[in-house]
């Protein structure tokens, strides 16, 4: 049985939605118009509101969650358009999916808790053979040896670069102490080959002196000529 009946004008109803506060839109060719929730219950002359969008068609009109605002879609693109009392004012937001600026804490938190009130509680229930008993000798010792390990692993972790002073952490500053790092160990190591060759060179240099000191001290040969006996002298 039809109780109220309403005309539009400019084209055909193309898309319908309901607020939270039981707001009707209705879009139709270029014109989108706006009924209060009275409106389903009697008669009314004139709508609540109503907008035009010129040369063009709306395609899609819906309502914005707990806002009074309503996206319409049309051939030349989006236009928002604000509807007041057609958002729900009171927010819950210890229901599910109904907090629109929770962070990522908050969305992890609600989920661990619906997959928790999905289980049952004997799913959950601690085991009565493993609680109260004494844990063997040898898991014990292989566990605190994890421990260990773990911590020697964290203690061999280079530092990182602190970044709580003002202007060290930007990116030309860390490339430039970098690059210095980089220099300081290439100054290091030609330091220390550098000295290896000294060492090296001092050593030959020592042997030589031997062996010329010992080649001078060496009696004269009985076949050398008389005239360069002088020089074994």
């Amino acid at each position: 049985k039809e109780l109220h009946s309403y005309t539009t004008y400019g084209g055909i109803p193309s898309s319908l939605d309901v607020s939270q506060r039981d707001v009707l839109g209705v879009g139709h060719g270029p014109h989108a118009t706006f009924w209060k929730p009275e409106a389903l219950q009697k008669k009314e002359r004139n709508p609540y509101m109503h907008h035009s969008v010129p040369t063009t068609t709306l395609r899609t009109l819906r309502f914005r969650p707990y806002e009074d605002v309503c996206g319409l879609g049309h051939n030349q693109g989006i236009s928002s358009i604000v509807i007041p009392g057609s958002g729900e004012p009171n927010l819950d937001t210890n229901e599910y999916h109904t907090n629109p600026y929770q962070d990522n804490k908050q969305r992890r938190e609600a989920e661990v808790r619906s997959l928790l009130d999905k289980l049952q509680p004997n799913m959950i229930a601690l085991d009565p053979d493993v609680v109260g008993t004494v844990e063997p000798t040898h898991l014990r010792q292989e566990r605190l040896k994890d421990l260990q390990d773990e911590a020697n692993n964290k203690e061999q972790k280079k530092p990182k670069l602190k970044k709580k002073k003002r202007g060290k952490s930007k990116i030309k500053t860390q490339v430039k102490r970098k690059s210095q790092f980089a220099q300081e160990d290439m100054t290091k190591k030609l330091r220390e080959s550098k000295k290896e060759d000294e060492e090296e060179s001092n050593a030959n240099t020592k042997s030589n002196n031997k062996d010329k000191s010992n080649s001078d001290n060496s009696p004269p040969s009985p076949n050398a000529p008389i005239a360069l006996k002088r020089f074994f002298t």
